[in-house]
């Protein structure tokens, strides 16, 4: 694939470039397990809270509300019993957590073929390392509408937490700030753009155990 040029925060180009390896950026991808990838982020993201009292929970009913013959009715041991108003709810909803896995292989395949297609459709750029003394989320809301990013949804990768530079993204929405090696394939497909510092592709390249130094330099100056 060919080289992407780096950027400074005011979305001037730096005059440097960097090669992307084609073993995480231009690979066959596989749709399915990019659906897969996702089912499982999303269903594993809900709390599984949502429950309904059954007959051994709603209170009340612990005296059998009338004799068993003599009164020409229906018997009832009771009054909350499913069949009766205040009753409890027959085969409702429990809180039973389903978590669910998948292959290290399968996750590793579907942020390779998130990542691709991001490179194809020309959705990646190359930031300088973005360093602050102290919050300002102006700078930030500045470097987005710089890139045309402002009110589209995009996710900013670094190399390492950063405190202060997450506070400066927070409040901004459409925006989110992830660290490369944690970023998940949900988070790179439901993004328009990816900005990447310099300092996160060689924590990104590690995650897919590629020698970032050895067979990818991280910048050379353009042509």
């Amino acid at each position: 694939m060919d080289k992407l040029k780096v950027y400074t925060r005011d979305g001037k180009e730096t005059g440097e470039e960097v090669q992307l390896p084609a073993e995480i950026f231009d690979i066959e991808p596989n749709d399915h397990v990019v659906y897969l990838s996702i089912k499982n982020e999303m269903s594993n993201a809900r709390q599984w809270t949502r429950a309904v009292k059954g007959r051994s929970f709603v209170r009340g009913g612990g005296r059998k509300p009338w004799r068993q013959k003599g009164r020409g009715t229906a018997r009832a041991g009771t009054i909350r019993s499913p069949l009766w108003k205040g009753g409890g709810r027959i085969h409702g909803p429990e809180p039973i957590p389903r978590i669910t896995t998948l292959p290290k292989k399968v996750k590793v395949l579907a942020r390779k073929s998130a990542l691709t297609y991001k490179a194809r459709d020309g959705k990646i750029r190359i930031v300088e390392d973005i360093s602050m003394d102290a919050p300002k989320t102006k700078d930030i809301a500045s470097m987005l509408q710089a890139f045309q990013l402002t009110g589209v949804p995009a996710l900013l990768l670094s190399g390492k937490h950063d405190p202060v530079l997450l506070r400066s993204c927070r409040n901004i929405p459409y925006i989110e700030l992830q660290r490369s090696q944690d970023a998940s394939t949900y988070q790179i497909v439901r993004s328009n753009t990816l900005l990447i510092q310099k300092s996160a592709l060689e924590p990104l390249y590690e995650v897919f155990g590629i020698g970032e130094k050895e067979n990818h330099p991280e910048a050379t100056p353009a042509d």
